[in-house]
């Protein structure tokens, strides 16, 4: 057994992969370590967010890293100032992007961002469902406006009315103030994700603190199914799944899918059928806006939504549609799940003295009450407004090809959001004046360059951590929805350095015992191929593999907390799961045996 060790690597003993050398240029500095920087940055610990980000990230991908963490940042350091929690500060090394909590370990600071907590936090929760509403108000009225935006090719001369209506303004000039408009909105939407969610998780942590408290020997998945919600447009994309599956059946269309067949054979054989143009129009009048949701997380630009490949609904459908000829039962158990929570609840209540009982129930109401946003708010943000920009992006690099300035649309990918400013300020001044754009030749031989470290940062598989492990993780972000915690932490350190005896460590999130064969899933294309029966392991499960769930046994992470989804949907399901192992997806090969124990945390290759 090796040595355990009492660190991770430092950003400046990490060697990047063969043929990505150089690869700090692609990025903004401040994404970057830096040798002034290197000492603060030694004494704290990173941890990889590849929860968002399971691939290394394009130069122009990292404007995610950027929006998501200032959106967090100010809105947990400086809006509604949690006690002893500041923002997640952001590397991007090696192409993967990593965060550190930062704690507040100055009682006396701590004290004085209480008084500032409480206040705030206190006007929220008392007035939690007005806020939401608004919130949601906010959210589509920025998806509007994102939508409206255009990015037209650049004509060979100004429209006439630039002239007779005496605008004295070129249209040029939209394309650098709508790439402005665009990039500000997605700043601003990622400020709007951060305004309650952090006020979610406190409700969360005080209700956890207390049953821990109260219950010593409690589970924690057993206080997060008192809590976690059944219902909600969370899971509305697979609801409407499986209502699209029981209709092909009622129709007796079944025959017609098949998870194997693309979008075209499928809608070919139902056109042939007299109710199948019934059957189209009902999936049509669903993809708006319900397949405006991506298969991953959306913070990738080559990451597609459901409406963008037809092919990842038309499979859970399918997959739905066979289950329903084996006469099995395709609802959601909301009901029961529902009766479970109330029935918990109550056998512990029930210890408790009358005082405790009260303090239980705020405790749990509140949670409760706020528990939907922590659900729900991804949809607005992560997949409805992250698909309009994605889309915006898209129609912005083809003004660049269209005009000759790039060979290709996947070109504008790398560069930074920064570079790409500068490249369309050289595109519309050197339409303008009639020349070449300086850019064309600069920017052919960097991406061709960039092109090979982007390949090479990709094909090698992110260090979990680096740095220094903390004494105790405080950060509820971190917690909540990475699964990374004190424990977790030491157990990490414990596997690099060696000490695992072959088994890997994470949080146990649903009960239970299985055993079966390993199938690593590192891309949303690759679902497809999972077998009944199979233990899905991945970097992390994204909200649209719902349907997956329904032929796998058990379910393994290497991130993930006890709020991830991962954790939410086993439980519902009743199959067991472990997330935040770290390791799973380098450690598992696809075919392997393995027994994982849902209660104990643990995956052991038998």
């Amino acid at each position: 057994m090796t040595k355990a060790r009492d660190r991770f690597e430092f950003f400046h003993e990490a060697k990047a992969p063969a043929g990505a050398e150089g690869w700090q240029r692609m990025y903004p500095y401040f994404l970057v370590s830096q040798p002034e920087g290197r000492a603060a940055e030694d004494s704290r610990f990173w941890f990889a967010d590849s929860m968002h980000w399971s691939r290394a990230v394009h130069p122009f991908d990292s404007i995610g890293a950027e929006a998501v963490y200032y959106g967090c940042g100010v809105n947990s350091t400086r809006g509604i100032a949690l006690p002893s929690a500041l923002g997640l500060d952001v590397r991007v090394v090696n192409g993967y992007v990593y965060i550190c909590p930062l704690p507040v370990t100055d009682p006396a600071e701590v004290e004085k961002r209480l008084a500032l907590f409480q206040e705030r936090a206190g006007f929220y929760y008392k007035n939690w469902d007005d806020l939401y509403a608004r919130w949601q108000e906010k959210m589509r009225v920025a998806v509007k406006r994102m939508k409206a935006l255009k990015f037209e090719p650049l004509p060979e001369f100004e429209p006439l009315e630039v002239v007779t209506e005496g605008k004295g303004r070129s249209t040029s000039w939209d394309l650098v103030e709508n790439y402005h408009r665009l990039i500000n909105d997605f700043f601003l939407v990622w400020q709007y994700h951060f305004e309650m969610l952090g006020l979610g998780y406190g409700a969360y942590l005080v209700f956890f603190g207390f049953c821990k408290q109260a219950f010593p020997e409690i589970e924690d998945q057993t206080i997060a199914r008192m809590v976690a919600g059944v219902e909600g447009i969370a899971f509305r994309p697979d609801d409407e799944l499986r209502r699209l599956a029981k209709l092909a059946v009622e129709l007796g269309l079944a025959d017609a899918f098949d998870a194997k067949d693309n979008p075209e054979e499928i809608f070919a054989a139902l056109g042939r059928r007299s109710d199948g143009e019934r059957w189209i129009a009902a999936f049509e009048a669903t993809r708006d806006p319900w397949f405006d949701y991506f298969a991953e997380y959306g913070f990738l630009h080559d990451q597609q939504t459901w409406n963008g490949n037809l092919e990842i609904p038309l499979q859970g459908i399918a997959r739905y549609v066979s289950l329903l000829q084996a006469g099995k039962d395709i609802d959601r158990p909301v009901a029961r799940l529902q009766a479970e929570q109330d029935e918990i609840a109550a056998e512990y209540r029930a210890l408790l003295t009358p005082e405790e009982a009260q303090r239980f129930d705020e405790a749990l109401g509140l949670s409760r009450a706020v528990f939907p946003f922590i659900e729900e708010h991804n949809i607005y943000v992560e997949h409805w407004s992250h698909a309009v920009f994605w889309e915006k992006v898209r129609d912005l690099a083809r003004v660049f090809v269209d005009a000759g300035y790039f060979q290709e649309a996947g070109d504008l990918y790398y560069l930074n959001r920064f570079e790409l400013d500068q490249a369309l300020f050289d595109l519309i001044e050197s339409w303008g004046i009639g020349v070449p754009g300086r850019g064309v030749q600069h920017w052919r031989a960097e991406i061709a360059d960039r092109r090979r470290i982007m390949a090479a940062l990709r094909a090698a598989a992110p260090a979990p951590a680096y740095g220094i492990p903390p004494t105790e993780v405080t950060d509820p972000f971190a917690i909540m929805n990475y699964g990374v915690t004190t424990e977790r932490v030491a157990d990490w350190l414990d596997q690099t350095a060696g000490g695992d005896n072959g088994q890997i460590k994470g949080i146990p999130v649903s009960p239970g015992v299985v055993e079966g064969k390993v199938r690593v899933i590192r891309h949303e294309d690759e679902l497809s191929q999972l077998q009944t029966g199979e233990i899905l392991v991945a970097q992390i499960t994204a909200p649209s593999w719902a349907s997956a769930f329904s032929v796998v046994s058990g379910v393994v992470t290497d991130i993930g907390g006890m709020m991830s989804h991962a954790a939410i949907i086993c439980r519902e399901y009743g199959m067991p799961a472990v997330v935040s192992t770290g390791f799973a997806t380098t450690r598992l090969k696809t075919g392997m045996r393995v027994r994982i124990d849902g209660r104990k945390g643990t995956v052991v290759p038998l």
